[in-house]
């Protein structure tokens, strides 16, 4: 077990504390986590050409999360497309508010109930995918679209980053939820979690790097005593 890890209910604590108790605005802890991660994505793209990038959203926290690294990669002259597994109109609170701002500045979006040949398409062209689908909260077998494109991304990607884990496994103990994405690099938010490390974890995760999205060291210590 790598020293420092922690649970799910562990890091949802932290974000909690730094959000409810020392007042940190939550919309503030996802620029920074977007942020983090689209300078990591940028290590990974070439630089003999435009590059180009496909953000893979679900609905929820992670989503937003990759809508933030939408933009950043468009700002650093990226050719980003972001394609959503499910309903805008599904979207809450941060990851909504990110979604409306990359819509403003008219970075490709586009919602499929399905995984099409279009996706395939854009995904086998992409340098990197971001898989942005579902975060640590994930706590159900994946099904449908959601199962199809975790297969897909795994075919046809030539570079696959996870933001956060893996889409797929679970962050306590490594389990599987019936498909998971297998990540060349995870960017995971101020502590490793301990499901990289057991059960199917390794198998999924491929490179992991611990980014600081802001939250203090008081709050991450005195949690993890």
């Amino acid at each position: 077990m790598s020293k420092g890890a922690v649970t799910v209910k562990q890091i949802q604590k932290i974000d909690d504390i730094a959000i409810n108790k020392y007042g940190i605005a939550s919309v503030v802890l996802m620029e920074n986590a977007g942020r983090a991660v689209s300078q990591e994505v940028k290590r990974m793209l070439p630089k003999n050409k435009k590059a180009k990038a496909i953000i893979i959203c679900g609905s929820g926290n992670n989503a937003g999360d990759g809508f933030v690294v939408a933009r950043h990669l468009n700002e650093m002259n990226v050719d980003v497309k972001v394609f959503m597994l499910g309903r805008a109109s599904n979207l809450k609170n941060d990851a909504k508010i990110n979604y409306e701002i990359v819509k403003k500045l008219k970075i490709p979006i586009k919602e499929f109930k399905n995984v099409v040949e279009r996706m395939i398409d854009d995904i086998k062209k992409a340098d990197v995918v971001v898989d942005a689908i579902f975060g640590v909260g994930l706590n159900r077998e994946l099904k449908g679209t959601f199962f199809d494109a975790v297969e897909v991304i795994n075919k046809f990607s030539k570079k696959v980053v996870s933001i956060d884990i893996p889409t797929g496994l679970d962050g306590t103990n490594g389990t599987v939820y019936g498909i998971c994405i297998k990540a060349d690099k995870t960017i995971t938010f101020s502590l490793p979690k301990k499901g990289f490390f057991c059960g199917q974890g390794r198998k999924f995760t491929g490179k992991v790097v611990i980014v600081d999205i802001g939250i203090p060291k008081e709050i991450l210590i005195r949690t993890c005593l």
